[in-house]
């Protein structure tokens, strides 16, 4: 049974910082691409950060120079760095996990934690 477990979401001023973990259970990360979904209300769930299994990343846009992610094997764990939060970061932020293997593609998701940035 794999798991997702998002942690760290919180309420936050804007300018300031928050660190969002996934910590996995079930899947080895290191075989794993992992992204970080967000949704604020009434918009789409959108890809936020994602890191490959062979430790490529990419970001949007809209968070490149503030937001950092990164992995680690040991913890099965990874994290977003959020730093110079903006009122518009505010949202459910989600990990997912992609993996490919010969029977398939299994993509997974955790339950989201929210991050609320004040003005």
């Amino acid at each position: 049974q794999v798991q997702l477990v998002e942690s760290g979401g919180g309420l936050v001023q804007a300018g300031g910082s928050l660190r969002l973990s996934c910590a996995a259970s079930g899947v080895t990360f290191s075989i794993a691409d992992i992204g970080w979904y967000r949704q604020a209300p009434g918009n789409p769930r959108e890809l936020v950060a994602a890191i490959s299994s062979g430790g490529t990343t990419n970001y949007a846009d809209s968070v490149k120079g503030r937001f950092t992610i990164s992995g680690d094997n040991a913890e099965n764990t990874v994290y977003l760095q959020m730093n110079r939060l903006k009122a518009e970061d505010t949202a459910v932020y989600y990990c997912t996990a992609r993996i490919v293997v010969a029977s398939g593609t299994y993509d997974y998701w955790g339950q989201g934690t929210q991050v609320t940035v004040s003005s």
